[in-house]
């Protein structure tokens, strides 16, 4: 008893000392570890705000000289004198092949995460899950590549004349499928993004899936319905807002990807009503000119980024938008 009387008054004359020691340690820890996320955070703000001032110095001397017929002209010929320059082709292309991309992406990407966590056996989840992440590790090169020496002649030997064959004299329909046939086309250029973006839809939509609850689930089971029913209206409504997110990310990598593009779009700057027809895209038209460019010419591209910089930030702003009205609906 004597010895613990001891050790009691020993830890009690030691223990304000050490208190108060640990607390300044920690204290000094905190404030450290708050500095250095707060200097993270902020470092991203003075990134995109040097990325917007020096594509805004760069794009003045086109700015200046084309202003907003800039982006309505057509015409793409910076070995004119004076040249002439105007984002219409390289916009219109952007858009377009990134609508149709989104259009085949979407349905399949939500279709094979469906299957994935409500239909395939579990043996074979793995392995399709494996694959899919694979294809988002395929350097955009390499799909180039496929695109221009295998897919093309695929699709303009086969599959486009094909489509020009059953919409010729369809109104509408026609003109968009109106040949002659391509390796180089808008249309193969989306083919390849659709593939490209479809991992990140997958992914995304096989996480969110996964936080259903299960009790959830079963009780739609338990009343009768049907597996369809079930996606349709249990998991997709609970998940929605996590659908749209992996859709934005994938339309984000779709507007901007470059070389694969490059490879097989055709790099023409003539608007067509025809998706099997050559055109091109911003970052396309900006890849393939930009070494060679100088004056002008080159802050006329910088320009075509600057205009990329914005579009994507207006369609991820949108989304977001999007995605904060439908948590606020839910929230009601």
């Amino acid at each position: 008893m004597a010895e613990m009387a001891v050790q009691s008054d020993v830890v009690d004359d030691a223990g304000p000392y050490d208190r108060a020691k640990a607390l300044s340690a920690f204290k000094l820890g905190d404030v450290t570890f708050y500095w250095i996320t707060r200097l993270s955070a902020i470092s991203v703000l003075l990134i995109l705000g040097g990325i917007i001032i020096s594509l805004i110095v760069g794009a003045f001397p086109a700015m200046k000289e084309y202003g907003l017929s800039f982006l309505w002209t057509q015409r793409w010929a910076p070995s004119a004198d004076p040249p002439v320059l105007g984002a219409l082709g390289p916009m219109y292309g952007t858009l377009v092949t990134s609508f149709i991309a989104m259009l085949i992406a979407i349905p399949v990407g939500l279709g094979i995460a469906i299957f994935l966590t409500e239909l395939c056996p579990q043996w074979l989840r793995r392995p399709i899950g494996m694959a899919v992440e694979l294809l988002a590790g395929i350097p955009s090169i390499i799909y180039g590549m496929w695109g221009f020496f295998v897919l093309g002649p695929f699709l303009a030997n086969t599959f486009q004349p094909f489509m020009i064959r059953v919409f010729d004299g369809v109104p509408v329909l026609g003109a968009i499928f109106a040949g002659p046939p391509s390796y180089l086309s808008l249309f193969n250029a989306a083919l390849i993004l659709a593939i490209m973006v479809l991992p990140f839809i997958t992914s995304i939509s096989v996480d969110v899936f996964k936080t259903v609850p299960p009790v959830l689930k079963e009780a739609a089971y338990g009343v009768g319905c049907t597996t369809w029913e079930v996606v349709r209206s249990v998991v997709i409504p609970y998940t929605r807002v996590g659908i749209i997110g992996g859709v934005m990310l994938a339309l984000g990598r779709a507007l901007g990807e470059t070389m694969a593009v490059t490879f097989i779009i055709g790099n023409s700057f003539r608007i067509s009503s025809s998706i099997f027809a050559p055109g091109t895209t911003i970052s396309a038209a900006i890849a393939s000119e930009f070494a060679e460019s100088d004056g002008l010419h080159q802050s006329g591209l910088i320009l075509l980024g600057l205009l990329l910089f914005v579009l994507t930030f207006f369609v991820l702003a949108a989304a977001r938008l999007m995605l904060l009205r439908l948590e606020q609906k839910a929230g009601k």
